[in-house]
């Protein structure tokens, strides 16, 4: 049987007055243009995990959304996909049902509107898929017609256990970006957070080794590769974040992962992390002001405790050579139009080299979904294509929502601007023949990774 799998990743925005202010300040799609160009690790998972005997064939869906000709020629198709393209997804897949083809989707949206997909997908999966993917391939090749799939019947998957994702589907000539996943899941759960819906389980670590293992594979593929870690925190544990960067540092691959601040507390993982090629983390900071993060997570109130270090933890991290991408969330409740001008401030301040805002998003079945739905606040409840990021979907608890979109503009110009770019460009590599200069106390890399 000839099977594909599909990634439907690319970034979409509704608001046309936002796309052709974007087209004006580059700085504002960059980290959008890096996520789109990144391969699907879940498909990649899921074709290592097909049983013996198949043809497989990975795709990217065209940046207008349409799918390759090439589709039409499988006997199924795996399609991953988000919220904001999930109508994009249905209608190929109608398109290629209607040619013969048999289709399965899975994925964030797919796990928590199962029904709504099943009538439109032949397959559904709900949940991680390395254990349902084999059963539908079977059933697929049995001639058994299409149902729901639910992960959780067959236990959590064992990330200890998982095998080599088929890197060697990609074209190496259009991939310089390959995806790792060093842990799953994520200890805060922030109420807004879709991947913790679908990752109900316990944080979980995958071995060191398994994580070399997998970049070796990929350097064997392509010799300068750059790694994302596919992780929502990779250094909460940092007794084996420090051994993973020491497992890397040998391979000389340059890397950018998600975390939180409290990597600033820890001198010596910052400097293994600089000497095993960590290029940038992206922390998710939410508000410039600490009321706004009271309550967001649903175990802890970390964020909010850790506010008033916000600013010294930036220059900490970025004084050892990591970058900062520095992400805001406008439109949380205690948010007025004050809170523009407080991003720009707070930014000018702390100087971050990367900045991302977005907007609040109620994403399908994530806790602030359903309380926006029971205050009635929800302006598009079933309008999945307005999950971008960027478009207004519920009205704001203490301005409107076109103060929240015309914010969003504003201090896009502002923090995008070309001279804003340099400027925090310039004081991280300013800062770094700084440090150069007075970096006699300091550990070498040999002492960092011999400790």
């Amino acid at each position: 049987m000839k099977i594909g799998f599909l990634a439907m990743s690319g970034i979409r925005v509704r608001d046309t007055a936002l796309l052709e202010l974007g087209l004006t300040l580059p700085g504002f799609v960059d980290r959008s243009k890096v996520v789109a160009s990144l391969p699907s690790l879940g498909l990649l998972y899921l074709a290592a995990v097909t049983p013996d005997g198949h043809e497989l064939y990975y795709y990217e869906a065209e940046e207008d959304g349409k799918e390759p000709e090439e589709l039409y020629s499988c006997d199924l198709v795996a399609i991953s996909t988000f919220s904001a393209q999930i109508f994009e997804a249905y209608n190929v897949a109608k398109r290629l049902s209607s040619r013969g083809v048999v289709t399965a989707i899975g994925g964030l949206h797919a796990s928590v509107r199962p029904q709504e997909a099943k009538e439109h997908v032949d397959h559904v999966i709900v949940g991680e898929g390395e254990y349902v993917w084999p059963k539908v391939v079977d059933a697929v090749t049995s001639g058994a017609g299409g149902k729901i799939w639910y992960a959780n019947q067959l236990g959590v998957v064992d990330v200890g256990n998982l095998p080599i994702p088929r890197y060697d589907l990609l074209n190496p000539e259009r991939y310089n970006r390959y995806t790792v996943q060093t842990s799953r899941g994520c200890p805060w759960r922030c109420d807004f957070c879709a991947s913790s819906i679908m990752l109900r389980h316990t944080y979980r670590k995958r071995p060191v080794a398994h994580v070399i293992r997998d970049i070796l594979e990929i350097k064997r593929l392509n010799k300068r590769p750059f790694i994302e870690f596919a992780d929502d925190n990779t250094f909460v544990d940092k007794r084996w974040g420090k051994q993973l960067c020491r497992a890397l540092a040998p391979l000389k691959v340059k890397w950018f992962t998600e975390t939180d601040i409290s990597i600033a507390d820890d001198p010596e993982l910052l400097q293994l992390m600089a000497a095993a090629g960590c290029r940038q983390v992206l922390i998710g900071f939410e508000s410039p002001s600490g009321s706004a993060l009271e309550g967001i997570e649903q175990r802890t109130n970390f964020k909010a405790r850790q506010f008033s270090r916000y600013e010294q933890a930036i220059r900490t991290i970025q004084s050892h050579g990591i970058s900062v991408n520095a992400c805001f969330i406008l439109g949380l409740d205690e948010h007025t139009t004050q809170v523009f001008d407080d991003v720009h401030e707070f930014v000018a301040r702390a100087l971050p080299y990367d900045v991302q805002i977005t907007v609040l998003t109620p994403f399908p079945s994530t806790p602030l979904y359903e309380r926006l739905k029971r205050e009635g606040r929800l302006t598009h409840p079933y309008a999945w294509d307005r999950c971008t990021l960027f478009d207004v979907n519920f009205r704001p608890k203490r301005m409107s929502a076109s103060d929240l979109r015309y914010g969003l503009y504003r201090l896009a110009g502002s923090l995008y601007s070309a001279e804003a770019v340099n400027t925090r460009r310039n004081a991280f590599f300013g800062q770094l023949r700084g440090n150069a200069k007075k970096n006699l106390g300091m550990l070498s890399t040999r002492e960092v990774l011999a400790a």
